[in-house]
């Protein structure tokens, strides 16, 4: 039996295949008896295959909220707009914002994490941009991780 502290993926929802041959997985995991979601994006390569850095983490209840936020977009990826569409508190200082954004010329749905305290204000490092041609996968992916822990309460 594994200790508490140890790391557990206790179960892969499923993944997006990327056009570059890489993807990006959701799977539940747990640390130190925590449950949470991980959307973390893997390289495939000749030297390399494996997660990369490029991943955020979330609880129960903000992959609820980010399922329902995008469960209120349409399928069609054309007549989605860029803008905020929700951002929520993971911990004092700390939030995840949810936001379709373009960047260079390509639109994509962002979840990134937002500092805000007396050291600094602004994006940190953690975060994933997912693409939104893949708007029907991603809400049904965001839905069985609900589904997930709505059955392992």
């Amino acid at each position: 039996m594994p200790e508490e502290t140890s790391f557990q993926i206790l179960t892969q929802i499923g993944s997006i295949i990327l056009e570059d041959g890489n993807e990006i997985k959701f799977s539940v995991d747990s640390y130190r008896g925590h449950k949470y979601v991980s959307v973390r994006k893997y390289l495939k390569t000749d030297t390399y295959s494996g997660p990369t850095k490029a991943g955020i983490t979330l609880s129960p209840e903000i992959v609820t909220k980010v399922s329902q936020a995008l469960a209120a977009l349409p399928d069609d990826a054309s007549k989605i707009q860029d803008g905020e569409l929700g951002k929520y508190a993971k911990k004092q200082g700390l939030s995840i914002v949810l936001r379709i954004s373009s960047y260079m010329g390509s639109k994509g749905i962002d979840l990134r994490q937002w500092q805000e305290d007396e050291s600094y204000k602004g994006w940190t490092k953690k975060g994933i941009r997912l693409p939104i041609d893949k708007i029907a996968e991603i809400k049904k992916l965001f839905t069985g991780m609900v589904k997930y822990f709505e059955d392992n309460k």
